[in-house]
């Protein structure tokens, strides 16, 4: 078992940031690491998701979404042919902050047979794509206006 863990923090709500990170259909627009995407983030649903491997490639795979708590958690499981091979279950958490900022905890728990050989690959790569996707996310979510309503 290997777990990358990310963080950053995003200075807008975490209503915003939730909106941006389930809009499945427009990551292409702002997402460098996880570059085309679709499907219900719905506990259950299964999801296509392209992630940027190097420059110019990429790799699509369909996880199954196995948390959904709104505003909070967003989670996925994904496998590479068959069980035990090299799982991941892929987990965003969103957690307010005393300063009116929000934590954007991301990270990936990856378990089977294939793991031990690509740690390194892991760790180097796709930490960097996670971090790329942080800071895009906390980019977009910053720069939108904040939307007040009338009255």
């Amino acid at each position: 078992m290997f777990t990358l863990d990310t963080t950053i923090d995003i200075n807008a709500s975490p209503e915003r940031i939730w909106a941006i990170l389930i809009d499945l259909a427009h990551y292409s627009e702002w997402n460098p690491f996880i570059i085309e995407a679709s499907g219900v983030p719905r506990p259950g649903q299964r999801l296509t998701l392209s992630i940027a491997t190097r420059p110019g490639r990429s790799m699509t795979f369909r996880p199954h979404v196995v948390a959904l708590k709104h505003g909070q958690v967003f989670a996925w499981r994904g496998r590479f042919l068959m069980p035990g091979l090299f799982d991941g279950e892929h987990t965003f958490v969103l957690s307010p902050l005393e300063d009116g900022t929000v934590r954007l905890s991301h990270s990936e728990t990856f378990r089977g047979l294939l793991v031990p050989f690509l740690r390194r690959k892991l760790d180097r790569e796709t930490r960097a794509g996670f971090n790329k996707m942080n800071h895009a996310l906390r980019v977009r979510a910053e720069a939108q206006p904040v939307r007040r309503q009338a009255g």
